[in-house]
């Protein structure tokens, strides 16, 4: 059997960290002059900053420029992302993938400064950890190329790797790239829509959903239910 490779999301996924997107999105807005609309954050759990933007000025004409908000935004998220905790959940799924002996990657839509302080505020940050982040790639999630350079940098097939998303955006990048993808939303989150394909993951038990992909024997139980 070939060898299989996990690749998470982070934000929601790994990291408790949407809520903290929200906040700083919020306070860059404000800082402008504008407010977010009513259910902004709901809009944008998965997205690229760039996405959000462009969100931004066709909802409320937003004009500053992108990289103004990109820095505000930026400035204010590392500064508070010390505080920042794993989901409940995801450190246990990170220790049975790893007794697996599956591969392992995160692959984010944000960028390499937001990676590297969310990974060193839950611990993450270890040698030979392989991430792939937005500022790694042309294209960033919808689109299959994150998840396909993470299986690349893997050497692993992208037939071999199973997809752990909390967003949608995110589930329809691996099923582009042609991988086996599980939708893991967040416990509040029950309005999200995972694409066709993709298997269901209950809120609170990644494991579960996680097992019947792994590891095939008469022990294993049955799969999860798929959208």
């Amino acid at each position: 059997m070939s060898r299989r490779a996990v690749l998470f999301d982070m934000d929601g996924t790994l990291v408790d960290s949407e809520s903290l997107h929200l906040q700083t999105m919020a306070a860059a807005v404000e800082s402008f002059g504008y407010v977010l609309p009513e259910g902004f954050g709901d809009r944008i759990t998965g997205m690229a900053i760039g996405d959000c933007h462009a969100l931004l000025v066709e909802t409320i004409d937003f004009a500053p420029a992108a990289a103004g908000l990109v820095e505000r935004k930026y400035d204010a998220y590392v500064e508070r992302a010390g505080a920042l905790e794993m989901r409940v959940g995801a450190r246990q799924a990170l220790s049975f993938v790893r007794d697996s002996r599956a591969a392992m990657a995160i692959v984010s839509n944000s960028d390499r400064m937001l990676v590297d302080a969310n990974l060193s505020a839950v611990g993450l940050q270890t040698p030979g950890l392989v991430s792939v982040t937005r500022n790694d790639v042309r294209h960033g999630k919808p689109d299959p190329e994150p998840y396909l350079r993470a299986a690349w940098l893997l050497g692993v097939e992208p037939s071999d790797c199973i997809v752990v998303e909390d967003s949608a955006p995110g589930a329809h990048a691996g099923l582009a790239a042609g991988m086996t993808v599980i939708g893991w939303p967040e416990p509040h989150r029950a309005d999200i829509v995972f694409p066709a394909g993709t298997i269901i993951a209950e809120p609170q038990d990644l494991i579960a959903a996680l097992r019947p992909l792994l590891f095939h024997s008469s022990e294993t139980s049955a799969l999860p239910r798929i959208a």
